[in-house]
């Protein structure tokens, strides 16, 4: 079941983030699903920490960003969507290519919203999990 409230796309997502940590970051949005958006982090001299793999920040911009979009279009026009708390467990680390991020609905609700988002590496082994609680704002 389509879950969007609004009009959403890659194309859509990529402009909304231009000028942003996520285009600083070289943060690419891939896929919008019925139920789910994916998009994908550079592990490069942008994104490493002092020790050659992905800094674990970098990890939380890219679940955070999807979340947040999840949240966003798929509240009611009008509305606005808003972190109130994130959480990552880094469980895998990635010294280069590409870290994959999809991010899903656990709960939408009136006034919140919880996201899980899983991050991968291109073998598609988990390397961070994550899940944002979101609030959703009504117009006043």
């Amino acid at each position: 079941m389509r879950i969007w409230k609004k009009e959403i796309s890659v194309e859509a997502l990529t402009r909304n983030h231009v000028g942003t940590a996520v285009s600083t970051l070289g943060i690419e949005f891939l896929e919008v699903g019925d139920d789910f958006i994916r998009a994908r982090a550079p592990v490069d001299e942008r994104t490493r920490q002092p020790y050659g793999i992905l800094h674990g920040g970098v990890s939380v911009v890219l679940a955070e960003t999807l979340g947040s979009c999840g949240a966003h279009y798929s509240a009611p026009e009008g509305d606005r969507a808003v972190g109130l708390d994130i959480n990552a467990n880094h469980i895998r680390s990635v010294t280069s290519g590409w870290v994959i991020g999809t991010a899903r609905p656990v709960h939408r609700g009136r006034s919140t919203q919880v996201w899980q988002i899983d991050l991968t590496n291109e073998a598609g082994e988990l390397t961070c999990v994550s899940r944002i609680t979101m609030a959703v704002l009504q117009p006043r």
